[in-house]
């Protein structure tokens, strides 16, 4: 049982950290001339981490483009930051609950806690 969930908090997370490196690299260029923001449609790709696909980054259409033709909006990527650190966060804690279920289960459910 916890190879599946297990399985598949890893796959979510690594997507996370996927995305983590497009936002970073996106804040990066906030002044390059003529880049285009980045990123990935996370359930989409989540679906497809799940049957060993790689993650696919793409140009996010319907941003506002200055006149040095970059559309980098920090805010926009300030939100997603913080938007992956609490899935980031709420992945790791469900993964530290399944291990905790699991070593409980291991030393056969005694009332030792460390």
């Amino acid at each position: 049982m916890l190879d599946g969930v297990a399985g598949n908090l890893e796959q979510y997370m690594t997507l996370l950290a996927d995305r983590q490196k497009l936002v970073a690299a996106n804040i990066a260029n906030a002044d390059t001339p003529g880049y285009k923001t980045k990123d990935i449609d996370f359930q989409a790709e989540f679906a497809n981490a799940l049957q060993g696909i790689p993650p696919n980054a793409m140009e996010v259409q319907g941003l506002v483009v200055k006149n040095d033709g970059n559309n980098v909006s920090l805010d926009r990527e300030a939100r997603l930051l913080a938007e992956n650190a609490l899935r980031f966060n709420i992945a790791s804690n469900l993964l530290r609950g399944q291990i905790h279920t699991m070593r409980l289960a291991i030393e056969g459910g005694g009332g030792s806690s460390s």
